[in-house]
């Protein structure tokens, strides 16, 4: 579908449950994906890949080998009139303080460093052995909307107060959200494809929530 449709594809973060890339080494186990990647890139459709908080430690490779720049922090698109702010939206907001303090460290060169001098394989492994750690302790929260503790909500409304966007569009959230953030302007969550399949489209005049289902889903 993307393959027939798609103008351009932008990947908010947390593609993977853990990304590093060692200099000669990368993670394994994406590779029909890297290559599914390459095949749209080559076809000609734009994309773009935005750190998470899994996947952070990015460092050339998909701009080298795949052709697809990645963003850091934010990126502001401005289609069609419409202005769309896009992030993976970790650390926004006025919550999560221990998170904050982690992601500092987390992105600090000297921090990276120094994980880098650790074989992959004992790296690969802490990481993934935190990483399902951290899930699991998430796992009940991330499937609960409560207003007065969604940060990214909060985050838009008071960004909304300093400048327009007709939509946000954030990934960190395992939940799919299309929540209004004021008359003119709309939350979007990507939600996440465990449990959901759920995604965004935006088709030059609006941009909505849709859920894939291939055949068997269907048929099921």
């Amino acid at each position: 579908m993307a393959r027939k449709d798609a103008e351009a594809i932008y990947l908010v973060g947390d593609i993977f449950d853990f990304w590093f890339e060692y200099k000669y080494v990368v993670p394994k186990g994406y590779v029909r994906l890297l290559g599914k990647l390459g095949e749209l890139r080559d076809q000609g459709i734009r994309i773009t890949a935005f750190k998470g908080n899994h996947d952070m430690w990015m460092f050339g490779y998909f701009e080298k080998e795949l052709g697809i720049p990645v963003v850091s922090d934010e990126l502001i698109l401005e289609e069609n009139s419409k202005r769309i702010l896009v992030h993976h939206g970790d650390g926004l907001g006025p919550g999560d303080r221990s998170y904050k303090f982690l992601k500092k460290i987390f992105r600090n060169p000297i921090c990276q460093w120094l994980f880098s001098v650790l074989p992959p394989r004992l790296g690969f492994g802490l990481a993934n052995y935190f990483s399902s750690k951290s899930r699991l302790a998430n796992q009940a929260h991330d499937e609960v909307f409560k207003e007065e503790e969604e940060w990214l909500l909060q985050y838009t409304r008071d960004r909304q107060t300093k400048e327009h966007f007709d939509y946000y569009i954030f990934g960190h959230r395992h939940l799919p959200l299309d929540l209004k953030v004021d008359e003119r302007s709309r939350y979007i969550n990507l939600g996440e494809w465990i449990h959901h399949s759920t995604y965004a489209v935006f088709d030059g005049q609006e941009l909505r929530l849709e859920k894939f289902e291939d055949d068997s889903h269907k048929s099921a």
